[in-house]
């Protein structure tokens, strides 16, 4: 069996309001996994993110990644191998133009110039974004930013991609677009996401949190298609699995007459 490349272990968390977000979460990632982290908000699907990306630090319990252990002395290594798209791709794209957004991360890593342009326009080409590199990133739609976001994060080249809320205000066309493109990717990728039909279009396993515990970890066929566990973690099952009222005859009908 080989080494699991995410380890999170009885992982805590409260903010300063003293609300806590996590009540030891554990679980582990194989390379290549694709595991969806779902829940209701304030589950603490966020904050366990945060932590795999090294925003926030561990209050107890530990997080290792590639087994580098997630610490204030090992952030900037840990960052090397993770890599974090935000729910809005606005707060990751600031820069003039798509191409300086892009090579934001491989320039600060310190890479010589050629080895920018290289990994900046490979990243573009994945996501089928060269054609917008001299674009002005506000001017783009919101499919076109999420690609661009999504490059300026496979431009480090990470083992590990953490994703919040990708598909969230995408339209149809580009939500599969979307969909289909992670399909592809070789990295781990870490979804927390309530759209449960992605789900099951790209992710075998699912993770369900519910006010900051581990409610069930397991098939995410299995898991998605358990009505009472999902609406006891205040979710509903994929469209796709709840039952047509017309093809079950539970279409509403009229009443009888009074007396009859």
């Amino acid at each position: 069996m080989t080494r699991p490349l995410v380890v999170v272990s009885d992982l805590r968390h409260a903010y300063a309001d003293g609300q806590t977000a996590l009540h030891g979460v554990s679980f582990q990632v194989g390379s290549g996994d694709r595991l969806a982290i779902v829940g209701a908000n304030g589950a603490g699907k966020s904050t366990t993110l945060l932590h795999l990306a090294g925003c926030l630090l561990p209050q107890a319990g530990s997080v290792r990644v590639a087994d580098l252990l997630l610490c204030r002395e090992n952030l900037s290594q840990l960052r090397r191998s993770v890599g974090m798209l935000f729910q809005n791709p606005d707060d990751q794209l600031f820069m003039p133009r798509v191409f300086d957004d892009v090579a934001f991360g491989p320039v600060n890593l310190g890479l010589p110039a050629d080895d920018v342009q290289q990994r900046v326009m490979h990243a573009l080409a994945v996501v089928g974004a060269t054609h917008l590199s001299h674009r002005q990133p506000h001017r783009l739609s919101g499919g076109e930013k999420r690609a661009v976001a999504i490059a300026s994060v496979l431009a480090l080249s990470p083992a590990v991609l953490l994703m919040d809320e990708p598909t969230s205000s995408l339209d149809p066309a580009s939500r599969r677009q979307l969909i289909e493109l992670l399909q592809t990717f070789e990295q781990t990728l870490i979804i927390a996401t309530h759209d449960l039909d992605m789900v099951l279009d790209l992710c075998p396993r699912t993770l369900v949190l519910g006010e900051g515990r581990i409610i069930a970890d397991g098939a995410s066929a299995v898991i998605l298609s358990d009505a009472a566990l999902l609406a006891a973690a205040r979710l509903e099952q994929p469209l796709r699995l709840q039952a047509c009222p017309v093809c079950s005859g539970a279409a509403r009908r009229p009443s009888p007459p009074p007396g009859r």
